[in-house]
């Protein structure tokens, strides 16, 4: 990884070049220009943002965003002591406290990242700190958050540095070599830790500009996207390029938002295409752009979830909720949905299956996978239909079936009678690891919010058995 750093982009270059062919005699009293609408038929690559709309976006959102801005703690940690003098493990740390950040907030609210990035960067302050963790250790850390890949793509990344000399990259062209950084986070870094001047586009930022110049194109094609970088890195201020990015999603997030922008407050509202467009037009409005693009359909999945207990006695042996039992966990392939994850031993199911149908799926799947053989009713202790839950994914529903499956430490394996911790069996040229794990440490490993879930309805399931019992 090179540390040369560009401080210019492809895209300020032009601007400056054309701004420099379109340069007029001060001494010119012109009226200045109204917004410019995208014109019906045109293309976005023939837009670009006047010399003047430049500089007055760039003053107006940089004032905007020095009183507005939010308090969040991965900016305090870039905003302590700030100075062009900070040693290289200063800004290191700044880089990483943007990296985390930035992945977090990834589909993911401001508020629920606020919590997880305070913990995570006591556990792991500096890009060394993670680069020792294990993936276990990350997952733990990162559940709830979804999308777990993330968190595994920021311990690949962080090894890869450690790997490499221990330092970020100085520029974003440099960061993008980083295991998962791509152009949105190699640009948040690079400019609001290393002050390059490149231009950063999310979905805020993409509104922002669709709005500025009301264009109409689908905002989700990569030729729109491509166009809306371009434009971004015209606007980017190169003395403060890193707040003027923040500036434009903060924009994007409390003011110019997608169902009810709150124009009369908007800083850069004089500039807006899209509302001088409302104010002559009553049928157009701000929300109009960008185009608003039809959602793929989410594909319905159905699952059984068979959470398996195993007592290791049947008798309680502090309270009721204590029974010495151990729990059957899976871990997933290490490619694709929820990769590297453990969950309660589940099978895919291709239509919505009754009851004896998923059991018997389920019964096969015990036997191939883990080597339980349930062949003796005398193994069994209970077998209860819990419920069903929907867990919603990107492009997904997965509609799973949950049941609560008790064996009798005694149950007949593969392996004989001893159930050990950690265990891996061969299966369809692949390997399938496995282990059994006790209430105390199930509680404290990082499961996905539908595997958390099944759990606890499992959990609700027993209280609400108890208390009828008990009537």
């Amino acid at each position: 990884m090179k540390n040369k750093a560009n401080n210019t982009t492809p895209a300020i270059v032009d601007t400056i070049t054309n701004s420099k062919k379109r340069t007029r005699n001060a001494s010119q009293s012109k009226p200045k220009p109204e917004p410019e609408e995208f014109p019906i038929g045109g293309d976005i690559e023939d837009f670009q943002f006047r010399e003047d709309e430049v500089a007055d976006i760039r003053s107006s959102l940089l004032k905007w965003y020095d009183v507005n801005r939010r308090d969040l703690p991965w900016r305090r940690i870039n905003e302590e002591d700030a100075t062009d003098n900070d040693d290289d493990d200063e800004i290191d740390r700044k880089a990483y406290a943007v990296w985390v950040s930035e992945i977090m907030l990834q589909q993911t609210r401001v508020q629920t990242v606020i919590s997880y990035f305070n913990r995570w960067m006591e556990k792991w302050p500096t890009v060394h700190h993670l680069a020792q963790a294990s993936i276990e250790e990350v997952n733990e850390m990162w559940a709830g958050l979804g999308y777990y890949r993330r968190a595994r793509f920021l311990l690949e990344g962080a090894k890869m540095v450690v790997e490499e000399g221990g330092k970020f990259p100085r520029s974003a062209s440099d960061l993008l070599k980083v295991k998962g950084i791509g152009e949105y986070t190699a640009g948040a870094i690079a400019s609001i830790a290393f002050k390059e001047a490149v231009p950063v586009v999310d979905g805020n930022v993409i509104r922002v500009i669709a709005r500025l110049k009301t264009i109409s194109a689908n905002p989700k094609e990569k030729a729109t996207i491509k166009n809306i970088w371009r434009l971004a890195g015209q606007l980017v201020d190169s003395h403060r390029p890193g707040d003027f990015n923040q500036a434009v999603m903060e924009l994007g997030a409390t003011l110019c938002t997608p169902s009810s922008p709150n124009c009369s407050s908007c800083p850069v509202s004089t500039q807006c295409s899209a509302l001088l467009k409302s104010k002559h037009d009553q049928s157009a409005l701000v929300t109009d752009y960008p185009t608003k693009v039809e959602k793929v359909k989410q594909r319905l999945d159905y699952s059984a979830v068979t959470i398996v207990e195993i007592l290791e006695s049947e008798q309680p042996k502090v309270n009721k909720s204590d029974w010495g039992s151990k729990f059957l966990l899976v871990k997933r392939p290490e490619e694709g949905l929820l990769a590297g994850l453990w969950e309660f031993p589940s099978v895919s199911l291709d239509v919505k299956a009754d009851l004896i149908t998923r059991r018997r799926a389920v019964d096969d799947y015990l036997k191939s996978s883990f080597g339980l053989k349930l062949h003796r009713p005398s193994d069994i202790v209970s077998r209860d239909e819990v419920g069903e839950y929907v867990h919603i994914f990107t492009h997904i529903r997965l509609r799973m079936y949950i049941e609560l499956l008790v064996l009798r430490s005694q149950v007949e394996t593969d392996f004989g009678y001893c159930l050990r911790t950690d265990l891996h069996r061969k299966k369809d040229k692949g390997l399938v690891s496995f282990k059994y794990v006790d209430t105390k440490t199930l509680a404290t490993m990082g499961l996905s919010t539908g595997v958390r879930k099944a759990y606890n309805m499992v959990q609700k399931f027993r209280q609400n058995r108890s208390s009828l019992v008990s009537r």
